[in-house]
């Protein structure tokens, strides 16, 4: 059976194409006008935005099925997953270890740590810069692998308490482990030495940073199970979009200085601020899946195009930024003109849109022929099922995308 067509929600497109911009904001902030040179700062934020995506979206999917006593499914989400996340990833690995000039900085992980998904675990910062964004998607891949199990042991006795125990602890681990590490490692360090662990023990390890896919996950967890408190968070979606708002003022405030070592606001940032990062995107994207929110009703142009290409860009912005680099060292200096801020980011553009329309695309399609020859699932109320991540569309057309992320 065909997957039916999914509604349109230019509220995740806009919060995805924001979510990649301001990645590559941070990331290339060498090119950013010193007027806006604070949103770069705090661009990092992007990608918990991403992973909060991620949880609602992919956690939707796993837990309808449920609902729907459907099952989980594991082979096909496994089969998903591979279809979408592997090939461009393969080909821009392979890029990285046999084009040198590829690489925006000369040391790189070892290979095995790209192909296990593990090297947001073992990174030496210090020495292998190159690609190492790619810890983020490292800690999808392992969100991917482990939540269907989760799913499945869960609901083999479905209680709220038990879930609610389940989310708290993964919550009190993250800021357990984040605390040891700030009073153990991070203070007796002066601030150079301890920003470089700060990356590699607290900003890029999956146990420190569960926080925003949990806070996806548990708004899935709402919709699904209890409509009518999900009701009153999308009925009252002004409220629910200043709540986030303000929720996120208090972060970016925690988060000032977030490499820190001793004393004042970027302590707590480091204790308690992900949790309250996470759940205020996680209340700004709750208001934008409500037909009355503001992102619903106010699509803004360009959103669906950036939200499509945001996997593509994820992977590639760097290396591409750092090749326009090389073939126009006239243009693009450490003192950028709007001509060489053009030129960038057209080159990432353009990257980003060869490897989504020469691989990205291909393979989805070929996941889409695959999913045709059987029932799916979640075709059984589109009312009930808007938008799964499995077929979700970040544009009105039959190209499937998903909320992989960006860093």
């Amino acid at each position: 059976m065909q997957p039916r067509q999914q509604a349109w929600l230019p509220g995740l497109d806009t919060l995805r194409a924001t979510a990649i911009l301001l990645v590559m904001m941070f990331h290339l902030s060498w090119l950013v006008p010193e007027s806006i040179g604070k949103v770069a700062h705090f661009g990092w934020m992007g990608v918990d935005l991403f992973f909060v995506l991620s949880g609602y979206l992919i956690g939707s999917q796993l837990l309808r099925a449920h609902a729907l006593d459907a099952g989980t499914g594991l082979w096909r989400f496994y089969r998903g997953r591979l279809f979408r996340i592997l090939p461009a990833y393969l080909v821009v690995v392979a890029l990285y270890f046999t084009v040198p000039s590829w690489r925006e900085a000369p040391g790189i992980s070892p290979l095995w740590q790209f192909g296990t998904f593990t090297e947001n675990l073992f990174v030496d910062y210090t020495n292998n810069h190159a690609f190492s964004h790619v810890w983020s998607l490292c800690i999808e891949e392992q969100f991917y692998l482990l939540l269907p199990l989760i799913v499945l042991y869960m609901m083999k006795s479905p209680s709220m308490r038990r879930t609610i125990a389940l989310l708290s602890l993964f919550v009190s681990i993250g800021i357990a482990t984040r605390t040891y590490v700030f009073f153990h490692i991070l203070r007796p360090l002066g601030p150079d030495d301890a920003g470089v662990k700060y990356i590699e023990q607290i900003y890029y390890p999956t146990w420190t940073r569960m926080d925003g896919l949990l806070a996806g996950v548990t708004l899935a967890l709402i919709q699904i199970f209890r409509p009518a408190w999900w009701s009153r968070i999308t009925d009252r979606t002004h409220t629910t979009l200043l709540t986030g708002v303000v929720l996120f003022g208090i972060s970016l405030w925690l988060f000032n200085d977030r490499f820190t070592s001793h004393t004042g606001a970027a302590e707590w940032g480091t204790f308690i601020g992900f949790p309250i990062l996470s759940t205020g995107l996680a209340m700004i994207v709750a208001s934008s899946l409500s037909d009355n929110g503001i992102l619903h009703r106010f699509p803004i142009p360009g959103a669906s195009f950036i939200a499509a290409l945001a996997y593509s860009l994820y992977l590639t912005h760097k290396e591409m930024a750092h090749l326009a680099q090389l073939c126009f060292p006239t243009l693009i200096t450490d003192d950028p003109t709007w001509t060489s801020r053009a030129l960038t980011s057209a080159s990432c553009l353009a990257g980003a849109a060869a490897l989504h329309v020469s691989v990205e695309r291909p393979f989805m399609r070929l996941r889409d022929l695959v999913d045709r020859r059987r029932v799916l699932p979640l075709d059984a109320d589109p009312k009930a099922s808007p938008h799964p991540p499995s077929n979700y569309s970040v544009q009105k057309s039959s190209n499937p995308s998903d909320p992989s992320t960006a860093n």
